[in-house]
């Protein structure tokens, strides 16, 4: 449905970090790095998914907004914690531990902050085996 998102970002060194560890559970890599954006995809795809940049408007900072999150397909549960545990020891906020939800059977899911406040979710709605 998307062709890709961007959220913003204050430092973008900063952001290098959190996002190239938690998203590398989820089988994303950094596919385009400049001073002012970082873009993110799977390995075996060209584009890009995932934008982290400055805001065109550099008047103004980046801010996050109210009601506003991405949430990411995980392969697996374990790819969930390891997403949490990730994002939180790069400079992330636990904004809710991975675990059941109350969403479907099998929606398994975490909810955490980049540094600059955005709302990040990695869920799996893969049944346990």
């Amino acid at each position: 449905m998307f062709l890709y998102v961007t959220q913003g970002t204050n430092d973008v060194a900063r952001a290098k970090i959190f996002y190239t560890a938690a998203l590398a559970p989820l089988g994303l890599v950094l596919r385009y790095e400049d001073t002012a954006e970082l873009g993110y995809g799977t390995p075996d795809d060209s584009r890009i998914a995932l934008w982290i940049t400055t805001p065109f408007d550099a008047s103004r900072p980046a801010s996050h907004g109210n009601g506003a999150m991405i949430a990411f397909r995980a392969p697996s549960r374990a790819a969930v914690a390891e997403f949490h545990a990730a994002g939180c020891a790069h400079g992330g906020v636990d904004d809710g531990a991975p675990g059941l939800r109350p969403y479907g059977a099998n929606f398994y899911a975490c909810y955490l902050r980049d540094p600059d406040g955005n709302k990040l979710s990695a869920v799996c709605e893969a049944a346990m085996p």
